[in-house]
């Protein structure tokens, strides 16, 4: 369909109206892509390896095994594509967009590193990087009725954070350097805590 047809708008519009919000999780459409073909997404962060390491051997063996059986002329692509207009066009109709990952489809999703993809992928779907940061966080909180307590950074507010070396406002790739994550106040240094999981995800 269209996404500037009549019935997408109607589509949108009815969601907005009834104050249904849409959770993003486009890591999970471009797992499945063929991405040489149009350019969405890229091959880097579909076979990212440090995705691929921390799965145990038979997830790996049958995300590799998936992706190995995606036509080259697979719509995929275009789809991932149309999903993000259609999430740019219901956030500029005034809907709520929030995000988070989804471990459906081939399994290329990881908890962590897909919910980083997916503010990468918001980007490239055309929000501006503190959008999409906002998307990701304080959306979710404006969902749930806790936006008072938790989602962004403020005085007397609940806040798990994670310190990045760079400038996500500037460069949205940036958010993949986390150096270290503070959740309840307590700091983790984020790559001891990769390395503890090498070869378990999909088994706990």
């Amino acid at each position: 369909m269209d996404i500037n047809s009549d019935a997408a708008k109607e589509t949108i519009r009815t969601l907005v109206s009834k104050n249904v919000a849409l959770t993003s999780t486009l890591p999970v459409f471009e797992a499945g892509a063929p991405l040489a073909q149009t350019g969405i997404g890229s091959e880097s962060a579909v076979m990212n390896p440090r995705v691929l390491n921390v799965m145990n051997a038979d997830a790996r063996l049958r995300y590799l095994t998936e992706r190995s059986f995606i036509a080259p002329n697979s719509p995929a692509a275009l789809l991932v594509r149309k999903s993000m207009d259609f999430e740019r066009a219901f956030v500029a109709a005034g809907g709520l967009l929030i995000a988070g990952s989804d471990p459906t489809g081939n399994g290329g999703i990881v908890a962590g590193f897909g919910d980083l993809r997916e503010v990468e992928l918001l980007v490239e779907a055309g929000f501006t990087p503190l959008e999409a940061i906002k998307i990701a966080s304080l959306n979710g909180a404006k969902f749930l009725g806790e936006n008072s307590r938790i989602g962004s950074i403020a005085i007397a507010k609940q806040a798990d954070l994670m310190v990045v070396k760079g400038n996500p406002a500037a460069n949205i790739n940036d958010l993949e350097k986390v150096e270290i994550v503070f959740k309840d106040g307590v700091g983790y240094d984020t790559e001891k805590l990769i390395q503890s999981v090498q070869g378990l995800v999909g088994i706990r």
